[in-house]
């Protein structure tokens, strides 16, 4: 089948309008991106916000009528707006996206690799991981922190906790390098599936890796590694939690912060745990920690 999409440059404040006219005149999909290359780092919890500026990219069919749609958002959207249209490659499209995921090398070891593409290094430690239902696939700067911490450390025999483990990315990884055990925690569910579904994925048995809700994880849990790649706000919410589950001597790993957050993130954890120099990547951090023994 043949494809046209509509580009519709648009303010923040008419971008869903644009977006519902598109659906209502017979888009098949709308994707809203930001037009004006202004990030939005660290959105509150349940926000979703939007640029100041966006593009509205709408596919159609291409046996639609432009003309007929371009008269409908011209008449229904009262500021001006900047559309053109462009003829699609007739291509797989149910496929196409698997371009933009290759082998990501995460240290020395460790390799998140595309179910679809072979491992670069077979006799590597090579996780295989689907982009699917929860966030992390190796490629952000924050993931990518916590993987090159996780291939430096010496994890054999060792328990760790993943909390706000998303796709499962770091505690397979973990299991991969030789952790014994491994607790996955996260408040989605489908974040807890994705992470099933991952090990299954890399064969790793059941017992291994354990899934909970944050409201179902035993009260006397403890790990020898806390992993924790989240946002700043919940790092420091999560603190008290993050610290009585890791043991003593045992090791911190914090992600999900920008460089300008680390005193802010650091700060309640400092009484118990000494802090290494941070890692820094494209304004993110990464923060490691040993618990500090009690006297």
């Amino acid at each position: 089948m043949q494809w046209i999409q509509l580009l519709v440059h648009t303010p923040r404040q008419d971008s869903q309008e644009v977006e519902n006219l598109a659906i209502e005149l017979g888009a098949v999909s709308v994707t809203l991106q930001d037009a004006a290359d202004q990030p939005i780092l660290e959105p509150a919890v349940g926000e979703t916000p939007l640029w100041d500026n966006c593009l509205v990219t709408a596919l159609f069919s291409s046996e639609v009528d432009t003309k007929i749609i371009d008269s409908h958002l011209s008449a229904s959207i009262s500021s001006p707006l900047s559309s053109r249209w462009e003829q699609l490659e007739d291509k797989d499209w149910s496929q196409e996206w698997k371009q933009y995921f290759q082998p990501v090398k995460c240290g020395e070891r460790l390799w998140i690799c595309p179910s679809w593409i072979d491992p670069p290094e077979p006799q590597g430690v090579n996780l295989s991981l689907d982009p699917g239902l929860a966030f992390g696939t190796g490629s952000h700067p924050t993931t990518h922190l916590c993987l090159r911490w996780l291939d430096s450390q010496d994890l054999v025999g060792k328990t760790l906790i993943d909390y706000g483990c998303g796709s499962g990315i770091l505690g397979i990884a973990a299991l991969l390098l030789g952790a014994k055990h491994v607790i996955a925690v996260d408040n989605d569910p489908q974040a807890l599936l994705a992470t099933r579904d991952n090990a299954q994925r890399n064969n790793i048995k059941d017992e291994k890796l354990i899934t909970y809700l944050p409201n179902e994880v035993p009260r006397d849990l403890q790990a020898d590694v806390m992993v924790a790649n989240i946002l700043a706000a919940p790092l420091i919410e999560l603190a008290p939690v993050l610290c009585a589950m890791t043991h003593q001597n045992g090791f911190l790993c914090l992600a999900g912060l920008l460089d300008r957050q680390v005193e802010a993130v650091s700060s309640p954890y400092a009484q118990q745990f000494q802090f290494f120099a941070p890692v820094i990547d494209c304004e993110w951090a990464q923060l490691s920690a040993q618990k500090i023994p009690l006297s």
